[in-house]
């Protein structure tokens, strides 16, 4: 006999049912409710309606946000530098971004001398750069794009081309 509207109670009955025939459950493990049910049948079928209003109302959790010290030098680093050249690899388990290696130079900067943020962030790059890490500003040419005019006429040169110098006649 095939059941129109199954409900709930029917396919669990069903289920413990046909375990018990497969010998998954063994008569004397079947649930207590089952031999219930089969003497005290329900006179209307049981419905399950799930409520549209929910029980709980959602409270309000504020997350207080997590701001470190060094949020402002990866920040100012990411404004000034960017992403650098080449995406992460993170595939090295040691692997060590500029950035980071940046931060840390900084907070040892900053840990033994009195420089202020902005001659610690200079004096950084200064540091990575005798590392051999090279740092490229954001939107400035790389140096091997510029033409020798540019470093010929950089303001260095041109004020120690006017200020006469010692001569070297003998």
């Amino acid at each position: 006999e095939k059941r129109q509207n199954w409900s709930f109670c029917d396919c669990m009955i069903d289920r413990v049912r046909d375990l018990m025939r497969s010998g998954v459950i063994k008569p004397q493990e079947k649930p207590i409710w089952y031999d219930v049910y089969g003497a005290f049948p329900p006179k209307r079928e049981p419905l399950h309606v799930k409520s549209l209003i929910r029980p709980c109302t959602k409270k309000d959790d504020t997350v207080p946000e997590i701001f470190y010290g060094e949020d402002a030098v990866r920040a100012r680093f990411f404004v000034l530098y960017g992403m650098g050249p080449r995406p992460f690899d993170l595939s090295k388990s040691n692997f060590v971004s500029t950035c980071q290696r940046f931060v840390e130079k900084y907070t040892e900067f900053k840990s033994y001398s009195e420089l202020d943020d902005a001659t610690a962030f200079e004096e950084t790059g200064k540091a990575l750069l005798t590392d051999g890490i090279v740092l490229r500003r954001r939107g400035a040419p790389s140096v091997r794009d510029l033409q020798p005019e540019h470093f010929l006429n950089s303001p260095v040169l041109v004020q120690q081309r006017a200020t006469p110098g010692p001569s070297h006649t003998p």
